[in-house]
């Protein structure tokens, strides 16, 4: 293909990787054998990619004549977004910080000095919110890998760029991630138990059905990450500004190589959105990227994060006789998490996931980015439920 980073695997499918990035078995077989779904004609894998079930993590799928609902997953709409807060890192102290953050697992509006029922009311009135049976999970992450994050900018790369995005180096930011909750899964069970896996063929009433549904999906995560960010800056004194914000789990229609179909994403970012951040494990740095120029050859689409290594099963084995739980709310770059989960604590362990640094450095030397930013965790929230030692 022209690119070292770019590696064929088969007519339809490539991924990005140099030859020490760590890539399951699995994983790439995973891939291969989505590419020969009905009506497939290309599948990218991205650096991160990790095995999921039945189907990839970290990768890009391009189908015509039907598309895969079952591709996307459950989580649809995943993505992250991104705010600048003025608190300035420099007076940041993590004691209070983090005790300020409080506790955001509860529906939106309980403890919030944020009214969640009339927010809701409102947005199901304005249309800014399809009604569904899900309103309560609006305003929480959720369990998995999402979580909120305020970081820090470490390294500037382009200091115009930022400028541009209106982004103040000296204060934090703040970084969510999560989805669509029971709403995703709701939806992805509804159409596996009538259709299976077989797809949706191009304009049908039934793939309008899910197209409907899954739209409504994206609006719903979108608002859930802006309701999070309105709860937590709250909770921490802070005014915010909305910078970005990405979905990483959809379809949609779409050209590539001359040819309209259906690109999905499960995992994997857009590259023709704009600026993007992409985040490492919670002991790990992030980066914020800027596509140079969208790639068909890839399908036009980025790593989402740093990809699992490990399986959620086999981090507590591999880590409990090695890290108490205390000891896994401190970070090698000095931050803390916020993870009163006993097992979640372990499964979302640093060592549980590639080094973002190798899978931001594949994109570069693939020509599909140039960095902008690296910033670091300074206090990573995922969930205050139970812990014990």
């Amino acid at each position: 293909m022209g690119n070292i980073f770019v590696k064929s695997l088969s007519g339809r499918a490539c991924v990005v990787a140099s030859d020490t990035t760590w890539m399951e078995d699995a994983a790439l077989q995973q891939l291969l054998t989505t590419s020969q779904l009905e009506g497939m004609q290309r599948v990218a894998g991205m650096p991160d990619l990790h095995p999921g079930r039945g189907y990839p993590v970290g990768a890009a799928f391009f189908s015509t004549g039907r598309f895969y609902p079952a591709l996307v997953g459950n989580d649809i709409g995943c993505g992250m977004a991104l705010w600048q807060t003025d608190l300035r890192a420099s007076a940041v102290k993590l004691d209070k910080l983090e005790k300020r953050v409080g506790n955001i697992d509860g529906a939106f509006g309980e403890g919030d000095a944020l009214d969640g029922a009339t927010a809701i009311a409102q947005a199901l009135a304005d249309g800014s919110l399809p009604a569904t049976r899900f309103e309560t999970a609006l305003g929480t992450l959720g369990g998995g890998n999402h979580f909120a994050e305020f970081q820090q900018v470490e390294t500037v790369f382009d200091t115009a760029a930022l400028a541009a995005l209106g982004l103040d180096t000296k204060c934090l930011l703040l970084l969510v991630h999560t989805g669509s909750r029971g709403l995703g899964q709701h939806i992805l069970r509804q159409h596996v138990d009538q259709f299976g896996h077989h797809g949706l063929v191009n304009g049908s009433s039934d793939s309008a059905a899910y197209m409907a549904q899954h739209d409504a999906a994206l609006q719903f995560a979108r608002l859930n990450r802006q309701w999070i960010a309105q709860r937590l800056l709250a909770n921490v004194r802070s005014e915010g500004r909305h910078v970005l914000d990405v979905h990483h789990n959809f379809v949609a229609q779409a050209t590539v190589g001359g040819n309209t179909g259906w690109l999905h994403r499960k995992g994997a970012t857009p590259s023709d959105q704009g600026p993007v951040l992409i985040p490492g494990s919670r002991g790990d740095y992030s980066y914020l990227v800027q596509a140079t120029q969208p790639d068909d050859a890839t399908l036009r689409s980025l790593a989402h994060g740093a990809g699992r290594k490990w399986m959620r099963t086999a981090c507590k084995d591999r880590l409990f006789k090695l890290m108490t739980p205390t000891q896994l709310g401190r970070t090698a770059l000095g931050s803390r998490v916020i993870c009163n989960d006993r097992e979640l604590i372990y499964e979302e362990a640093p060592q549980a996931y590639k080094s973002v640094n190798s899978v931001v450095q594949d994109l570069v030397g693939a020509g599909l980015i140039r960095l902008l930013a690296r910033t670091k965790p300074v206090l990573t929230y995922k969930t205050r439920g139970e812990c014990c030692e």
